[in-house]
């Protein structure tokens, strides 16, 4: 059977079902669920147990072939499990799923995840995946934070429901300090983004920075006031290079990650003289430490992050703002695109091979997305070289995979 991710919360529309059974977790899917069986046959993605284990489980969502299903009582435990290590995963916050897996078993269920995709989804068996395992605590430097009547917090999964927390394991020590003692006022959600390596902090305010109160060295700024033509903009620093990061700019979700993706791609890059693409390149993360030796043709559509990229990469690279889908191709020698969790689909792949690059290095941050874009590459006469999971996302079912490939012409 094909099957896809686990649909989000907010698109499973099937009648609730209280339904108590005894299943066993036979595998992981992609999206982080484990899978089991139904008596009757259909598939069931099961919430909160570890592959090889079972457990009585209460079905909350039936559909006519699949159904989704949170643990009630896990009756044979992993020798993988642990207790949760935050004590906010009882009262239900969202933000971090695998946290009663051993870190080791995170990895290996991962790389599990990524070659379970492309064995379904595209009919691919992948060459063995390395892993650049990072920092399992406080590590991200961006946190999006949901405000309430009862606080500051993060979602409760599958619901709308804010859990208030006083301490995050994930978060950076700077902003955790501004989730827990800021005062987010009038905003019903906020981006929380620090400088690990600058010292900066930003606060975007959503729908609007009415009432938020933060410590005097940290910028504060509201969707409203963007949308009114205000620019704010933070910055950081990744392996020596300095990056301008606008407020509603993308940026990798921790400094440390970023640091490691950068140098997997850049590696990867290692003997391509000449002209390199950068699809979806952002404020030029992965265009920065190549400028000094290569021709840069950087594509990217936002208008925010295509202006930090002509700051961040200065006259020497061709930042153009369009969308790579649009584009008009030319010759590159080499390319790399990190697009949104979508991936590439079938119009990027179009665009990114008629460039003719002799290496393309793909960063994805879904397995089913990137099982798919392989898969079309492949079909076109590109070749799997390598593989890499950069884990930068311990404590939660998130894959960033970096994929190596020879073009058709090489």
């Amino acid at each position: 059977m094909r099957y896809g991710p686990a649909v989000p919360a907010t698109e499973r529309t099937g009648e609730p079902v209280v339904d108590h059974v005894t299943l066993d977790a036979e595998r992981i899917a992609v999206g982080g669920d484990a899978i089991g069986h139904a008596p009757d046959g259909r598939v069931v993605f099961i919430a909160g147990l570890v592959p090889g284990e079972r457990g009585t489980v209460r079905i909350r969502d039936q559909r006519a072939r699949h159904g989704f299903a949170d643990v009630e009582t896990v009756l044979t435990p992993s020798p993988d499990r642990r207790d949760a290590l935050c004590p906010h995963v009882a009262a239900g916050c969202g933000g971090c799923d695998w946290l009663h897996i051993s870190d080791d078993r995170q990895r290996q269920l991962r790389r599990e995840m990524v070659a379970d995709a492309f064995a379904h989804n595209a009919g691919l068996t992948v060459p063995a995946i390395a892993t650049v395992a990072l920092p399992e605590t406080a590590y991200r430097t961006t946190i999006r934070v949901a405000a309430g009547p009862t606080g500051a917090g993060f979602h409760a999964r599958r619901t709308d429901r804010v859990v208030p927390v006083d301490s995050c394991l994930v978060a950076h020590p700077r902003a955790e300090d501004l989730l827990v003692s800021g005062d987010f006022g009038e905003a019903v959600e906020a981006v929380v983004r620090v400088g690990a390596n600058t010292g900066d902090r930003l606060v975007l305010a959503s729908p609007t920075a009415e009432g938020v109160r933060m410590p005097d060295d940290v910028l504060v700024v509201g969707r409203d006031e963007l949308a009114a033509g205000r620019r704010a903009w933070s910055h950081e620093e990744i392996n020596g290079h300095r990056f301008r990061i606008s407020a509603d700019s993308f940026f990798q979700a921790s400094a440390v990650g970023a640091s490691a993706l950068m140098e997997v791609v850049t590696e990867a890059l290692a003997g391509c003289d000449g002209t390199v693409l950068d699809a979806y390149a952002g404020v030029g993360l992965f265009s920065k430490p190549l400028v000094a030796d290569h021709r840069v043709i950087a594509v990217e559509r936002s208008s925010s992050s295509t202006a930090d990229a002509r700051i961040n990469l200065g006259p020497d690279a061709r930042v153009i703002r369009s969308a790579f889908e649009r584009w008009r191709p030319r010759p590159v020698d080499a390319a790399v695109a990190d697009p949104a969790r979508r991936g590439l689909g079938q119009a990027g792949v179009d665009r990114l091979l008629a460039a003719a690059p002799r290496r393309i290095v793909l960063v994805s941050c879904d397995a089913a997305s990137a099982a798919r874009d392989v898969c079309l590459l492949v079909e076109r006469g590109s070749t799997v070289e390598s593989m890499t999971l950069v884990d930068q996302f311990p404590g939660t079912s998130h894959v960033e995979l970096v994929t190596v490939l020879d073009g058709p012409g090489r």
